[in-house]
């Protein structure tokens, strides 16, 4: 039985990881979860999972839960999440986490010696030398659960690197990817939020519909797969059917595909090297494939000059556009100033190379507060 820790339970990655271990009791305990600030869906996990060690969003709720839940410890906060991320007994922590809250938390739980399973893109590009150097002292394996990621990592199985000659990760270019540049300038929320082909948390959807999403997987996969940005490429697939692609030197391709369901590539880290049975079968259809057009989605073009660049540049990315998803997410800004906002402040930024994780975590939250308080008054 593998002990398990799940950071961002009540979100969708975190309730899709639920789904699975409830289907595996005898192979899976949960000691430790964090939740969210919905107390409805809170009430229903608890109910579900006995679990020892749980983390709230907000001090103000402890006794409540205490008084409901008795048997179980309440922690709170980010210093609750590295409670958890800390605890003594080794495990897989898995990181659900959005934004880049997760880093800190992933951090501590290697020095923890704990097996990561990483849903959180954040905590690779704000921090992913750092990360990999502390993988390695510490020897513990980092396992990807994005789908794109999980797919690559997958094909990879049984290769020789230096036989790669490019991987190709697939986008389905998000709820707006029939519309002009001209037409985003009247989208709402709600239009965002429309994804075509996943169901998926309101923050990595509007970051699906820029493009974003896929810029901050370029720099994870950079730091995962450890090649050049000039051997990873992107393209607009919008079946979401292929999840990744590998061009060997040998004139081969690899892809892997399966359906647009993250209980596949979730399953395939919490069982990994085995692989467990899934219930629905993909049954092929036709398969379209266009080149990226980094003109109509500029962020994704920053993505690679920023992961290109390294230093805090990749911090200041994330964090600006943290922030300014936050303020279109609550009406503060409309659709395209998102991207506005993400440029000019990573231009303004003066770079610096090598900081240390407190540099990274300080930036990060600087760029944030600075951002809203520049767009929450307008």
């Amino acid at each position: 039985m593998r002990t398990i820790y799940l950071l961002g339970g009540a979100g969708s990655i975190g309730r899709q990881t639920l789904d699975i271990i409830s289907r595996y009791p005898d192979q899976f305990e949960l000691k430790g979860i964090s939740l969210g600030s919905q107390h409805e869906t809170n009430h229903e996990i608890l109910n579900a999972h006995h679990v020892p060690l749980v983390c709230l969003r907000k001090e103000e709720d402890l006794h409540y839960y205490q008084s409901h839940f008795p048997n179980t410890k309440f922690v709170f906060g980010d210093q609750g999440l590295l409670t958890i991320a800390t605890e003594k007994t080794k495990g897989l922590l898995i990181n659900a986490l959005s934004g880049s809250s997760g880093l800190h938390p992933t951090v501590e739980a290697i020095k923890s010696g704990h097996d990561i399973a990483l849903a959180n893109k954040e905590t690779l590009v704000m921090a992913g030398d750092f990360i990999n150097d502390l993988i390695k002292t510490y020897k513990v394996n980092l396992y990807p659960i994005d789908s794109e990621h999980s797919a690559l990592w997958q094909i990879m199985r049984g290769e020789v690197q230096e036989s790669i000659q490019k991987l190709v990760i697939t986008a389905s270019g998000g709820s707006f990817r029939n519309l002009t540049r001209d037409e985003l300038k009247h989208v709402t929320k709600e239009d965002a939020l429309k994804h075509p082909n996943w169901s998926m948390g309101a923050k990595i959807t509007v970051d699906s519909a820029t493009m974003m999403n896929k810029g901050l997987e370029v720099i994870e996969a950079h730091h995962l797969f450890h090649l050049p940005y000039t051997k990873i490429e992107t393209i607009l697939h919008k079946e979401s059917i292929v999840h990744g692609l590998i061009y060997f030197c040998d004139g081969t391709v690899k892809a892997s595909m399966s359906l647009s369901d993250m209980r596949i590539p979730i399953q395939y880290a919490l069982f990994y090297p085995e692989r467990k049975p899934y219930p629905s079968e993909l049954t092929l259809t036709n398969l379209s494939f266009q080149p990226m057009d980094y003109e109509r989605y500029p962020l994704l073009k920053l993505a690679y000059n920023v992961g290109q660049e390294g230093g805090l540049l990749p911090t200041v990315m994330n964090a600006a556009n943290e922030a300014a998803v936050h303020l279109f997410l609550k009406g503060h800004i409309d659709f395209l100033t998102i991207e506005d906002i993400v440029i000019d402040t990573v231009n303004a930024f003066q770079n610096i190379m090598n900081p240390t994780i407190d540099d990274i975590i300080q930036t990060d939250q600087a760029i944030q507060s600075a951002v809203a308080k520049k767009y929450e008054k307008r």
